[in-house]
């Protein structure tokens, strides 16, 4: 999983305000109401045990605080243990956890003790991601392009394409584009081979995965886009959001966390 800062998570509540105002926006439901309509449940008194894990890079500062926060603004109860690791998780569970969040350098998880069923963070995010750019009010046809089709794009372009969305795919990695257009006849889209031409394909719907900045080019973009993105930094520059009236969705952690939870209850 990519590894916050403290500074990606600083004003995590205000974030996610933020998210849910754009989300209503340009979907009419609030970030909830998506969850809800795209695994069909419904938070009710779950109990949330938050592990703070050492192994690897360590505890990245502010994530459990931030997970808490973000579970908490949702509705859900929650708490953080006060001993990390398997410590922590034995804590947990006899603190009367329904769900325990916990996460190492490779893997942010939901495990929900009660049902047994357990969900990992990159493909519950590209899911979300890709369900908030599928759900655009302003979309004149049912196209969506994808930027990166690593951990987190892959899933979410599958999510499109059985959801019956025109799949455009771009990726660096040619390796993980000819996946994604062998495994789910996704149209590849030569970003390269596109500038260079004067009728160029725009979208109104575009989900971008991946962590680098201004991936998202001038000419794909239609007039009052949506552009879902968990990626850090934002593949869209602040002039090109602007001068499209581009609505966006980022936000480092609480979208992808809630989907993760809302796919487990």
């Amino acid at each position: 999983m990519a590894l916050l800062t403290p500074e990606d998570l600083a004003e995590i509540n205000r974030q996610l305000e933020k998210s849910d105002e754009t989300v209503q926006r340009a979907t009419g439901l609030d970030i909830k109401g998506v969850c809800k309509a795209l695994y069909g449940t419904e938070a009710g008194s779950e109990k949330v045990g938050i592990v703070p894990i050492t192994a690897g890079n360590g505890i990245i500062g502010s994530f459990s605080e931030s997970l808490l926060a973000i579970v908490r603004y949702f509705g859900l109860d929650g708490f953080i243990t006060k001993k990390p690791d398997v410590s922590g998780y034995y804590e947990a569970v006899t603190s009367g956890a329904d769900i325990v969040l916990m996460a190492d350098d490779h893997t942010y998880l939901a495990h929900n003790l009660k049902n047994r069923k357990i969900a990992n963070n990159q493909p519950c995010t590209g899911i979300v991601y890709a369900e908030i750019a599928s759900r655009s009010l302003l979309a004149g046809n049912k196209d969506v392009l994808v930027i990166g089709l690593g951990k987190v794009g892959f899933p979410g372009a599958e999510h499109l394409v059985k959801k019956g969305f025109s799949v455009y795919g771009y990726d660096v990695d040619n390796d993980l584009l000819k996946r994604a257009v062998s495994e789910l006849n996704v149209t590849p889209l030569d970003l390269e081979t596109e500038a260079k031409t004067e009728t160029s394909k725009k979208f109104s719907m575009i989900f971008e995965a991946t962590p680098c900045p201004d991936t998202i080019p001038e000419f794909v973009l239609e007039k009052d886009c949506l552009v879902s993105t968990p990626g850090i930094p934002c593949g869209l520059s602040e002039d090109l959001k602007i001068k499209y009236g581009a609505e966006v969705v980022m936000e480092p952690l609480g979208i992808g966390t809630l989907s993760m939870l809302y796919s487990i209850l």
